[in-house]
């Protein structure tokens, strides 16, 4: 979460950190909380040690063949003390966790000030935005004509914001996914790595999506959770490790189904698959050294951005500012494809700096020559597979609607070049 002994040495600047995000100030309060929940300690070590003295006290009246009533009384007094003691300190710890564990990551100084996307900054532009000599259409205009993207028949199976694909464009999805492992594990260095898509609350809390996130996410009856993304248990992987120092960096990748129940999000993107509750996506998560964080976060960003280089997919990057950017994220860049259909950017990949705010929460450690430190974690889509696909599907639309497959795609198409 967040360091105490650096709240105590400079409760304004984990203030004025905090207001960055538009939040109330809590340093000044939390600073007080935990000078009493450390009085209230100190006087339970006090009062144990004076019982610990008292118990040889009537130990050695009795051996004498003493009086010790007096005595086993004030002991009796002292454990009830006691008990009211640690129950204060364990109630203000409670508070003070309950607090720490609501707030946000603090930014990185590089992140712009502002409220909303609006204020979001665009780092740089990549691509050509494809001019047509026809009216493009959207994804799903394209998919039902072609008889392979099926809204209803998921609707009858599961309701609102699924979908299902036939034919050659179930096998573009599965292209696409197969496209991005490889080039991330040939290229870049990542560990392909298969893991589970339930989880337990330690792993979802490690990774900061509880408990701010809960509504957002599935849980089944067991108490496990579906993953919102393969985040979740990479990042999870590590926790509660002592880490050798040449172990680091660690850099894995995994394609996976996720599921979001997309609260709050009624009316948004309901038609096509922008936003679904099930959802293919490749990601990606390093564990590295804190020194070597920001350089670890453009390489994740340039891996993912070549995955639409190749693509011939137009996308630009943009800095998040301060009220964008997500509660445990230090700093994101996101990606933003041109989708022709929509005439509109539309975010493809987010890439996180957490710095060791997720360390924290999972106790992810390495080791150094002073002790254990905490490591720094990032993640990042490289990338969400559908809307991958949407892009692909709108820029190469034809006017007869068809699609064209991209080139660098045929060597997953068994031979389809053309879809339509």
């Amino acid at each position: 979460m967040h360091d105490l002994k650096a709240l105590r040495a400079d409760p304004a600047a984990f203030y004025a950190a905090l207001a960055r995000r538009g939040l109330s100030p809590v340093g000044q309060k939390l600073v007080a909380e935990d000078e009493q929940r450390r009085a209230a300690l100190v006087a339970l070590q006090n009062a144990q040690a004076t019982r610990k003295n008292l118990a040889k006290e009537i130990g050695l009246g009795k051996r004498n063949k003493e009086d010790t009533s007096a005595l086993e009384a004030k002991a009796v007094e002292l454990r009830d003390e006691i008990g009211v003691l640690e129950e204060r300190s364990e109630s203000i710890q409670r508070g003070i966790d309950d607090v720490l564990k609501s707030l946000p990551n603090q930014l990185d100084v590089s992140v712009p000030d502002g409220r909303t996307e609006d204020d979001n900054v665009v780092v740089h532009t990549r691509g050509e935005i494809r001019e047509f000599s026809f009216e493009p259409k959207q994804h799903f205009e394209l998919g039902e004509a072609l008889g392979q993207m099926d809204f209803p028949t998921a609707g009858k199976l599961s309701g609102t914001r699924f979908v299902v694909l036939r034919g050659a464009l179930a096998r573009l999805e599965r292209a696409l996914g197969q496209f991005m492992l490889d080039t991330h594990t040939s290229e870049f260095g990542y560990s392909e790595t298969s893991v589970p898509l339930l989880v337990n609350d330690e792993a979802m809390y490690g990774t900061d999506k509880l408990p701010k996130f809960a509504e957002d996410s599935f849980r089944t009856e067991d108490g496990r959770w579906l993953i919102p993304t393969a985040e979740v248990p990479l990042t999870a992987s590590v926790m509660g490790d002592i880490l050798p120092a040449d172990a680091l960096p660690i850099r894995m990748v995994a394609l996976s189904q996720c599921f979001r129940s997309e609260a709050g999000s009624a009316g948004r993107d309901v038609r096509g698959m922008l936003r679904q509750h099930q959802f293919t996506k490749c990601e990606l998560v390093s564990v590295v050294k804190p020194e070597d964080s920001d350089a670890e976060h453009e390489r994740m960003t340039q891996a993912a951005e070549a995955i639409l280089e190749r693509l011939g997919i137009a996308f630009r990057r943009l800095l998040l500012c301060a009220g964008d950017t997500g509660f445990g994220a230090a700093k994101t860049y996101d990606l933003e494809a041109w989708l022709p259909g929509q005439g509109a950017w539309r975010e493809i990949s987010s890439c996180s700096n957490t710095r060791a705010f997720q360390a924290r929460r999972m106790a992810a450690r390495y080791r150094t020559e002073e002790g254990p430190a905490f490591v720094n974690t990032l993640n990042g889509s490289g990338l969400a597979v559908g809307r991958t696909m949407i892009a692909v599907m709108e820029t190469y639309q034809n006017e007869d609607g068809s699609i064209t497959v991209p080139d660098v795609l045929h060597p997953y198409m068994g031979g389809i070049t053309r879809i339509g």
